[in-house]
């Protein structure tokens, strides 16, 4: 559970790239490269990668793993 303290934090940065984006200050670009940056933060990878980098099942990665679908595709959050 997110800490008061961090969600404000969250809802600070949100605003902040959302607000950016419509005032054309960042553009597609800038929002891929952010999603880039936050992928590697959050060892970001779809099962099936995560299964082969760690040399096991697609089923064994989802047992105890933190799944989240983004787009319509699940990826592993690992970086603990």
């Amino acid at each position: 559970m997110q800490t008061p303290e961090i969600k404000q934090n969250t809802d600070k940065l949100i605003n902040f790239v959302a607000t950016k984006f419509e005032n054309n200050e960042l553009d597609n670009e800038s929002l891929l490269e952010l999603f880039k940056v936050m992928g590697k933060y959050l060892n970001l990878q779809t099962i099936q990668s995560y299964a082969d980098e760690n040399k096991m099942s697609y089923q064994g990665v989802k047992v105890g793993r933190k799944i989240e679908t983004i787009f319509g595709v699940k990826f592993v959050i690992e970086n603990d």
